[in-house]
């Protein structure tokens, strides 16, 4: 009779040689420590990853040995910046540990080079690509300055959740900005529920709640609201009054990642996406 292994096993020993192996390529010289004239172990020494990740020894020693240890976001995150792991070592790393990246990176697998150039054809209509947690992972040439000029922000605040309580220029592109704060919260405490336990979406609602009373009102309501394809009213600043159909091309799940792209509802609104596009600057 054959014995398998249970997943969990596998897993903690896939982790342990990954680690192992990652950890033997680096050289004392590219984690800035001194190489001296004894050493024999290839790469950086055990104790020398967990002392520059700030974990201990022994408990670092047993995540290599496929001990059966709870290991944290926090201290995969440490461990990754450690050893120098590139975007998709950090997605395997974290995907072995069964966690969420708590810092994922600006980009992501989802924006393959085909949906980006999607996205690029569609201009002059307002697209981009948005995970379930409302960041914006990829958007093209008029969607950068519908609501406010996004090539201007930090990529890890690209969230229009946080944009659109906290932007001083997203928030004046908002017709009946209360309503659309009321539907956004709903929306977002909708989507939430799945991911309760996620650091990303923990820090996320944090940074929102700490940054707005309004959110912080709306959110103590306990609302939820499903997506759904509706017409919006925005105000741009560089060419007025703009009236649109919200549309959503869901890439997975509905839970996941989304193109959203708007689609003029008259003539006038898509004369004025025109000239939107027109005086929007080319990406490089």
């Amino acid at each position: 009779m054959t014995t398998v292994a249970p997943e969990s096993d596998v897993r903690r020993h896939e982790l342990a040689a990954f680690l192992r192996s990652r950890r033997e390529r680096i050289t004392p010289e590219q984690a800035g420590l001194p190489r001296g004239s004894r050493r024999r172990t290839p790469g950086l020494r055990r104790e020398e990853v967990a002392q520059l990740a700030s974990v201990g020894v022994t408990w670092y020693t047993w995540l290599e040995q496929a001990r059966d240890i709870k290991v944290s976001p926090q201290v995969l995150d440490a461990i990754a910046r450690t050893l120098l792991l590139d975007r998709s070592e950090r997605t395997h790393l974290f995907s072995l540990s069964g966690a969420v990246d708590p810092t994922p990176g600006s980009t992501c697998p989802t924006v393959s080079p085909a949906l980006a150039a999607m996205i690029e054809q569609l201009d002059p209509l307002p697209s981009c690509i948005q995970n379930s947690r409302y960041d914006i992972l990829a958007y093209n040439r008029t969607y950068g300055q519908l609501f406010c000029d996004l090539d201007a922000v930090a990529p890890e605040d690209r969230n229009c959740m946080l944009l659109s309580y906290t932007n001083e220029d997203w928030r004046s592109s908002l017709v009946d900005l209360h309503e659309v704060h009321r539907l956004m919260a709903a929306k977002f405490r909708a989507s939430m529920a799945e991911h309760l336990a996620e650091p990303a979406w923990k820090v996320l609602l944090k940074r929102l709640e700490a940054a707005s009373p309004e959110f912080r009102e709306l959110w103590a309501r306990h609302e939820v609201v499903g997506p759904s394809a509706r017409t919006k009213h925005f105000h741009n600043r560089h060419v007025g009054s703009l009236r649109v159909n919200h549309t959503d091309l869901w890439l997975g799940p509905s839970s996941g990642p989304r193109m959203v792209t708007y689609i003029p509802v008259d003539a006038e609104s898509r004369d004025r996406l025109e000239r939107l596009y027109r005086l929007a600057p080319a990406t490089v």
